[in-house]
């Protein structure tokens, strides 16, 4: 048998529709979003501490009247809990790159490749980094992941130096100070994912 015919007898497995999804997290990321404590959170929807902790742990569900106060609180309709993405806000197409302006005199090209959904917490990014380009030295929250496609990039991270080519990857708590550079002669292509999300 050789491997279509076993690609083509293998089982299909439908995706089980397992319900709404939990609504604790993306609650808890909206009030944290707008620097909203539990307390005032909970004067906002008129809800009490107690059960508005329990509803972000997915310990309770709220009523659809409890939803509607939350939803208000937060700024936004019951659907962003709800509701099912779109798939413009999930997929990327090759051929419709969003390309991001990130202001100075750099000529680095950011290429926007995670999804517009707002609560996402993290953001991946195509970036082209000319010859002779460096980034400044940089710390924040969060973690990094570097990977190259293409070209040399010499990058530091603390106090480790290290060169990455063609295939090789980086991975790191962005909380150390880190920079990279191109420092040859062809353009380094590669893809960079962080947390939490920029822009």
């Amino acid at each position: 048998m050789d491997t279509d015919e076993l690609s083509l007898a293998a089982p299909v497995v439908p995706v089980a529709d397992t319900g709404p999804p939990p609504i604790g997290a993306a609650i808890r990321d909206r009030r944290h979003r707008l620097g909203l404590t539990l307390q005032a959170f909970a004067d906002a929807c008129g809800l009490s501490v107690p059960f508005l902790s329990q509803v972000e742990r997915d310990l309770a569900m709220p009523s659809l009247v409890s939803l509607t106060s939350i939803a208000r609180a937060l700024g936004v309709d019951m659907s962003y809990f709800v509701g099912t993405p779109l798939p413009g806000q999930i997929v990327r197409r090759g051929a419709a790159p969003e390309y991001l302006k990130l202001g100075g005199t750099t000529s680095v090209v950011y290429a926007r490749l995670s999804g517009r959904h707002e609560e996402r917490k993290m953001e991946a990014l195509h970036i082209t980094v000319p010859p002779g380009e460096s980034s400044p030295l940089s710390h924040r929250e969060g973690e990094g992941f570097w990977y190259v496609l293409e070209g040399e990039l010499e990058a530091w991270v603390g106090n480790e130096h290290f060169v990455l080519g063609s295939g090789d990857s980086a991975h790191f708590d962005q909380r150390h100070a880190y920079r990279m550079q191109n420092a040859g002669d062809t353009p380094v292509r590669m893809i960079w994912v962080g947390t939490p999300a920029l822009f």
